[in-house]
């Protein structure tokens, strides 16, 4: 048996997101005519305090659609350095939209207003006009650590001062709002439009959600035909993004929960480095490095003994929870970490 800390993406649906599914009520979402699809938009805006939201295929098409509609080709866009956008959306942000990354190194994955505020530029002929300011919240390469209200509120009001719209890239949002004990709504209240997945945590099988302005969103539909994402009787997903938002996000707290008994349990062996205050949501990291073993040689060691990870190379190890894993479940995990960190020491003092 394999437990699997790869990522909260390996959720499975619930039997009510499956009955939902078979009962769906449907039509054709390109002419905005699929009722279940209309429902869960309607609730998605209301949720995040937004005037309108559209159903994408994934998290990754929703930023790309919100890049594309905020800006034009050419311009700069605003990323925390190691920003899932940057690292992990194949460059469609320069490949399909035409825009230049200005990276601004955050504390991590937190921007600071100071930061931003360094990397805008005064109109000149040689550099790109500069439109768009991107957040992510939670940061996933950052551990899952939260932009706080207050930061969040810094960041905008000095982007809009500076003319910049303001995209909130909220993969797990539900994650960052249960940390900080605020609403949605109040948490995004500022920015221009926000992207938040329902699969991940909340556990439907698919789909994202982008929401801003009815005229934001207007524009954003257009943009999803343009890129091929428009669906058909896309209701039958959209029913399982319905039980997620009504159903899963107040259960998050167990995943936090675990991710801190995980991340405790690891913080006890020597040899591995972990930062026990990025720990604040599902997400655990830590680094090897005392170990001298590279972090894709220690997954493997871990994979046969039944624990799956992901690697953050060269020394880096990432875990993450979701509601498939109980606190037994991460017991087992810790112990199976401490028994291969001992096995790599006996193989350094034998050799």
């Amino acid at each position: 048996m394999v437990f699997d800390f790869f990522s909260d993406t390996q959720t499975m649906p619930t039997n009510n997101m499956l009955e939902a599914m078979y009962n769906a009520k449907l039509g054709d979402d390109v002419s905005h005519a699929d009722p279940t699809v209309n429902k869960l938009e309607k609730l998605a805006a209301e949720k995040v305090g937004k005037e309108a939201a559209l159903f994408v295929p994934s998290g990754t098409m929703g930023n790309l659609l919100a890049l594309m509609t905020h800006t034009r080709p050419g311009e700069e866009v605003i990323l925390e350095a190691e920003s899932h956008i940057y690292y992990y959306e194949v460059g469609g942000f320069s490949r399909i939209a035409g825009l230049a990354p200005r990276l601004v190194p955050g504390e991590n994955g937190v921007l600071s207003p100071d930061g931003v505020k360094k990397a805008l530029r005064e109109s000149d002929l040689h550099y790109p006009d500069t439109s768009l300011l991107c957040i992510e919240n939670s940061h996933n390469r950052g551990g899952g650590t939260v932009t706080s209200l207050e930061r969040t509120e810094k960041l905008c009001d000095l982007a809009h001062e500076q003319g910049l719209k303001v995209h909130i890239d909220g993969a797990r949002i539900f994650n960052a709002v249960l940390y900080l004990g605020v609403d949605p709504d109040k948490l995004v209240a500022r920015a221009d439009s926000v992207m938040f997945c329902l699969s991940k945590g909340l556990s439907a099988p698919v789909g994202s959600i982008l929401a801003g302005t009815g005229e934001f969103v207007a524009k954003a539909r257009k943009n999803r035909k343009l890129v091929g994402g428009g669906m058909r009787q896309a209701g039958v997903l959209a029913a399982a993004g319905i039980i997620a938002l009504e159903e899963m996000a107040d259960r998050l707290q167990e995943d936090h929960d675990n991710a801190r008994l995980l991340a405790r349990g690891i913080s006890s062996v020597n040899e591995i480095n972990i930062n026990l205050k990025t720990v604040q949501t599902n997400i655990v990291q830590f680094d090897i490095t005392p170990l001298g073993i590279s972090s894709q040689k220690f997954a493997e060691k871990l994979i046969k003994n039944g624990v799956r990870v992901s690697t953050r190379p060269p020394a880096g190890i990432r875990m993450v929870t979701n509601r498939h894993i109980s606190e037994k479940e991460v017991e087992k995990a810790v112990k199976t970490i401490k028994q291969v960190v001992e096995e790599i020491e006996e193989s350094e003092v034998s050799s």
